[in-house]
């Protein structure tokens, strides 16, 4: 099997059989005509193996990225959006019925968490979210009516991780499916589908396509799973438009070696980040002394370039922090080539209450890290230097 930058450089992007071009043609069309009435119904019916019809319903270009995304996840198929929420929102509703109870952890995006705890509820749809690294509480919280179990790992921002091979055999002992979001292991350093997961859900704006210029989302599955959740994305309609999906098909020829370099760095500026005597606790699963250790050595091939760390101090210092950075920027987001810091409690978590970001483990003095690939002697005198400002 080839490695993983022969696969993102070459996965599902021969050379164009009728032009001999090495990069995969944009098919910016709305429609796709035919020469012959009798080819349209077997079109309709078999959108993106048969032929075109629409590019809400399947488009050439994004084809080709959701066949390169299912390659580097182990899936059938995959499903692209225009946005990671727009990915959630619509794999999950393509396995809702009447009734059905969705379980999922506390530690989520902010974005999820007000689906599953604000927005299904309204819709009369029961949905329970439990302690993350409680694995029993993960057991007891299952229901008859459970059709669902939803969960990250590593989670946004306190980087715990969930057991995702122990979480799919509870999911289908009671004949639920097992969503993840990898967004922040990316499938280079995770590959849930192998661990037993039956949905894999990205925010490809993130390290899929690492360079912070288009929003997009990914689900990947079994090809039969996958063809539900297209269906669903034809009625929601939050498709991937062909240009941002050759912009990520371009990003992802780099994914490979940007991954793991984000992965070294984020490991050297963890430990010198747990040295430090001006920050209180560092929240990286690399860390030997991170509660998940084993956990991620266990079920991850890297450990990632996200980390979180909680300053010594006050609010007021964090925010310094943050804002003496000059290497790193202080902005949302993460996955990119460049490294960006951010205070959760009021940038990518505020649709949880005061209350409900501490009891996650959310304090107003963590400081969320997404490291990029610059030189990381370069980061660590920048970190010095902002934490010095403190």
């Amino acid at each position: 099997m080839p490695g993983d930058s022969t696969k993102s450089v070459h996965e599902a992007e021969p050379f164009d059989e009728h032009t001999g071009s090495l990069t995969t043609p944009i098919y910016e069309t709305s429609t796709f005509g035919f020469s012959k009435a009798e080819d349209v119904p077997i079109a309709v019916a078999d959108s993106g193996a048969k032929g075109y019809t629409y590019s809400r319903w399947d488009n050439p270009t994004v084809n080709r990225l959701e066949k390169k995304l299912a390659a580097f996840e182990r899936g059938g198929d995959g499903a692209g959006f225009s946005s990671g929420m727009a990915a959630i929102t619509t794999s999950i509703f393509a396995f809702l019925k009447k009734g059905t109870h969705i379980l999922a952890i506390k530690d989520l995006y902010g974005g999820t968490y007000g689906l599953l705890h604000d927005l299904l509820p309204e819709l009369g749809f029961s949905t329970d979210l439990v302690d993350t690294t409680d694995f029993g509480a993960l057991e007891r919280g299952v229901r008859k009516s459970t059709g669902i179990v939803y969960i990250e790992s590593p989670t946004n921002p306190t980087m715990k991780l969930v057991d995702i091979a122990k979480a799919a055999k509870l999911a289908h002992a009671n004949d639920a499916l097992l969503l993840v979001d990898n967004t922040f292991a990316s499938p280079i350093n995770q590959t849930p589908l192998e661990l037993g997961a039956d949905v894999v859900l990205h925010s490809v704006t993130k390290y899929l396509n690492g360079h912070a210029d288009l929003i997009a989302g990914a689900a990947v599955a079994s090809q039969a799973r996958a063809h539900k959740i297209k269906m669903m994305r034809r009625e929601f309609g939050g498709t991937l438009d062909p240009l941002p999906a050759w912009l990520i098909l371009r990003g992802m020829k780099t994914m490979a070696i940007r991954v793991r370099q984000q992965n070294a760095n984020a490991m050297a500026l963890a430990e010198f980040l747990s040295t430090h005597k001006k920050v209180a606790t560092v929240h990286y699963p690399g860390l030997k002394d991170h509660p998940q250790h084993q956990l991620a050595r266990k079920q991850m091939k890297g450990f990632g370039g996200m980390l979180s760390f909680e300053l010594k101090g006050t609010t007021r210092d964090a925010m310094k922090f943050t804002e003496s950075v000059k290497v790193a920027t202080l902005a949302a987001s993460l996955g990119g080539v460049e490294t960006l810091v951010s205070q959760p409690y009021n940038m990518t978590h505020t649709q949880m209450s005061a209350k409900e970001r501490a009891s996650t483990g959310i304090p107003e003095t963590l400081v969320r890290v997404s490291v990029g690939i610059e030189d990381v002697d370069d980061l660590i005198e920048d970190f010095r230097r902002a934490l010095a400002a403190v």
